[in-house]
């Protein structure tokens, strides 16, 4: 038997069991490693404020429905930020053996299994077609980062940025910060916002000069930083209609802004007829089930997931850094208690789930 988390109501986490099935030829088992929380999504389950526990998402209509729920409590198959390693391998698998790490999305449980496309295709370690060469040492608990810095580069992607761009990132959690890192990359003069202390120290270290919104407003700030002119793409990772506002009137005439947070409830402190209307401001949405339009024939989810854990075995992108909190999966009740009550003082929580047999 296998161990998984669920939310039993909002606000309560519970461990419960699973049968783990036998293994099919084609397949490999997996045993979880570490299992990253994230305090966007994750939260809106936990706190019960997430927009399937009211209505219904139509997939043909692409519309959310009142008629019914679409997600009831308990919850389960929370969470995409797992990482773990190979503990048996079907009798036609070539491409994996015992022992190999492999990252993917299987939510807070003690095992999972895979076939062997999709766990090859995440595999991390020399044998990987990831590995740069000389690369002597490394942490398993990098894969957790695979799913939520492709959130990031998927951002990036959609912000069309060009060298020599002011970019200003507003959100200084997990997914902001890797942004941030992304959008240097990319060759852009790079300013992000926060007011968490713990978070803007954090951001500088990692080389991005940061705005603290308690001295000010940061679009004030932003303006006279660039000649009044304002940034030149925006790219808003707070889930914060106020700051989606700041983060509108902080962008430059004509110019764009990402919006990557997960919003919840009605948009109280969203102004639009103020300078969203008279600057026109372009919003431009990322979501992690889909790819900028102009790249979806060339990349998809799993290009970005390799290409985010390429940048960080190469040593371009820091990860590591941003792991805050790691809890025994059994405590994970405390966790996010942290995330929910105490947010100041967390960026990654990850759950270990190694002592779970």
């Amino acid at each position: 038997m296998g161990t998984q988390l669920s939310f039993t109501a909002p606000r309560r986490v519970g461990l419960e069991e699973y049968p783990d099935p036998p293994l099919q030829p084609g397949e490999v088992r997996v045993r979880t490693l570490y299992s990253g929380i994230s305090a966007g999504t994750e939260l809106t389950q936990y706190r019960g404020t997430n927009p399937y526990l009211e209505k219904r998402w139509d997939p043909v209509r692409r519309l959310f429905v009142p008629d019914r729920a679409g997600l009831e409590y308990p919850l389960r198959g929370i969470g995409y930020e797992q990482v773990g390693r190979v503990v048996e391998v079907g009798s036609k698998v070539r491409r994996l053996e015992v022992g190999q790490v492999v990252w993917g999305s299987w939510g807070h449980r003690s095992s999972v299994i895979l076939s062997e496309e999709v766990a090859a295709s995440r595999a991390l370690g020399p044998s990987s077609g990831l590995w740069a060469q000389g690369t002597e040492s490394w942490n398993p608990l990098l894969g957790i980062f695979a799913r939520i810095g492709a959130i990031a580069l998927n951002m990036v992607h959609g912000a069309e940025i060009r060298l020599g761009d002011t970019v200003v990132v507003f959100g200084l959690g997990v997914v902001g910060i890797i942004t941030a890192q992304l959008a240097r990359l990319n060759g852009a003069e790079v300013l992000a916002v926060d007011g968490v202390q713990k978070r803007l120290e954090l951001a500088e270290k990692l080389g991005t000069p940061t705005i603290d919104f308690r001295q000010g407003s940061p679009a004030e700030a932003i303006k006279a930083l660039t000649q009044n002119r304002g940034a030149d793409v925006t790219l808003e990772v707070t889930g914060s209609y106020a700051a989606l506002h700041e983060a509108i009137r902080a962008t430059a005439y004509n110019s764009r802004v990402v919006v990557g947070g997960f919003f919840q409830g009605e948009g109280a402190g969203l102004r639009l007829g103020e300078e969203f209307h008279h600057n026109r401001v372009q919003l431009v949405c990322s979501q992690t089930s889909g790819v900028h339009p102009a790249l979806d024939h060339r990349w998809d989810r799993l290009r970005l997931e390799q290409t985010v854990m390429r940048l960080a075995i190469e040593g371009r992108l820091e990860l590591m850094a941003l792991v805050s909190h790691v809890f025994p999966a059994p405590e994970a009740a405390r966790a996010y208690e942290l995330l929910d009550q105490r947010p100041a003082e967390a960026v990654q929580v990850v759950l270990d789930f190694q002592e779970i047999a």
